[in-house]
């Protein structure tokens, strides 16, 4: 229906015609109330709108939970019922995931590394696990490349979500295998293989036992990997196949992420190995391979400063000269975002080999902060940040593992009072700095017992 100009409000029977435009108004709306309310539920929802309706839910609800509300009973009763309303699309998700449809069953997929990497679902999770790492394992083993990628994405953030216990480390057992058989099957999906990659990197990283069995072989499986775009005897690269240097990227990622819980007596072999076959390696000709060099050179020297005070590379002069000419990149032929992206990258590592300088991050969650203040630092959050993209914020507010892992303390609940005297920018700093190096020196005891079995 036509709406009435606004210059013309007293022509034609305006109390009439006004009655008639109110009921339709008001049946429109109560009809679409009652599609969002059950008649879509009842009709079968798609995955996209399952997904819609949970993040929706679980956003609101953490909203209510990381701030105390005055509420009616009235409000808790509905407050429960629309949890489980959420937790019945949950599982409809789930119950994708056995389709014989392989269309339905990436849907699946996709909707819960969606809802898991945005929200905290440990209760539900911790009751449904097994079922739901059965189902990851038929997808890795049967799905095609694609369903193989998004299912070893899901897994890794089903281990975030439990928290690196043991529930975390039973999972991480039973689907390790298939991990490793794609990540080392040539004739597999390249991205398969770089999630898997991701995946062995992260759930090892989260869920290692103290006496460092599965830490050993995933070190040693993407070394593997990478160490195939290290030079040959005659100290020439590898010309790359299609999508090596993504595969030998996210290797060296996930590596380097594990090279953090080593004992020194582990790194000192490392670093003597790989530090000047991956000097050699920025040389590389895909640019975000030689990024992540450069910045595992300079993880490697942060540790091993750590270990050695004086610690020094070698032929530091040629390694300088190699990061100055990437700092200062003016290649034509390379993108202009490449170049601006190497440029920044390169001159940080370079400030930090000869200096010592790092450039401090500030990352702001919540009434929260972290400083990212070391290469160590930077690269588990990295691979956090990675894995659950922008969910990273909300996990950081409420995920205890997280929390955990960057110092942060209990997850913060929080009223209006609290929120109006927010503590200062560097009272903040100090405690994330005071936690962190605490949390460094208990993981460094960790290591010590690592270091009899490595």
């Amino acid at each position: 229906m036509p709406r009435s100009k606004k210059g013309k409000r007293g022509s034609g029977k305006p109390g009439s015609l006004r009655q008639e435009v109110l009921q339709l108004q008001l049946s429109t709306k109560a009809s679409l109330k009652g599609v969002r309310n059950g008649v879509k539920g009842e009709m079968g929802a798609s995955d996209d709108e399952l997904t819609s309706d949970v993040l929706s839910h679980y956003s609101s609800n953490s909203e209510t939970a990381s701030v105390m509300d005055e509420g009616t009973g009235g409000e808790q009763v509905d407050e429960q019922t629309a949890q489980e309303q959420t937790e019945d699309k949950l599982k409809q998700c789930i119950d994708n995931l056995m389709d014989k449809s392989s269309k339905t069953r990436l849907a699946g997929l996709e909707s819960l590394r969606q809802v898991f990497s945005s929200r905290l679902l440990y209760d539900f999770l911790t009751e449904r696990r097994l079922t739901v790492s059965d189902c990851l394992e038929r997808s890795l083993k049967k799905g095609s490349g694609e369903e193989q990628a998004v299912a070893a994405t899901v897994f890794t953030l089903l281990c975030i979500q439990l928290g690196g216990g043991d529930e975390a480390e039973e999972g991480f057992k039973m689907l390790r295998p298939i991990l490793t058989a794609i990540l080392i099957d040539n004739s597999a999906s390249i991205a398969a293989r770089q999630s898997c990659a991701r995946a062995l990197g992260m759930c090892c990283y989260v869920s290692t036992a103290e006496e460092g069995e599965d830490l050993v072989k995933s070190l040693a499986l993407l070394e593997s990997v990478f160490m195939a775009s290290y030079p040959n005897r005659e100290g020439v690269l590898p010309t790359p196949k299609p999508g090596s240097p993504g595969l030998h990227c996210s290797a060296l990622q996930a590596w380097s992420l594990l090279v953090t819980l080593c004992p020194a007596s582990r790194l000192t072999v490392l670093l003597d190995l790989h530090l000047p076959k991956l000097q050699a390696c920025l040389q590389s000709s895909d640019v975000n391979y030689r990024i992540a060099v450069g910045e595992t050179i300079a993880l490697l020297v942060e540790l091993g400063r750590d270990i050695e005070e004086n610690f020094e590379v070698e032929d530091s002069d040629s390694l300088c000269e190699c990061l100055k000419s990437l700092a200062t990149d003016g290649n034509k032929h390379r993108a202009k975002n490449d170049r601006r992206k190497q440029r920044s990258i390169f001159r940080e590592v370079l400030h930090y080999i000869e200096n010592e300088d790092f450039t401090e991050e500030r990352i702001r969650f919540g009434v929260e902060s972290v400083y990212i203040d070391s290469w160590m630092r930077r690269r588990i959050y990295d691979a956090f940040k990675e894995i659950q993209e922008s969910g990273v914020s909300h996990h950081l507010q409420f995920n205890p593992l997280l929390r955990d892992i960057f110092g942060l303390g209990p997850p913060l609940i929080l009223d209006a009072a609290v929120k109006a005297n927010k503590i200062s920018r560097f009272e903040k700093h100090l405690f994330n700095s005071a936690a962190f190096k605490a949390r460094t020196k208990q993981r460094a005891k960790v290591r010590d017992k690592r270091a009899d079995v490595m």
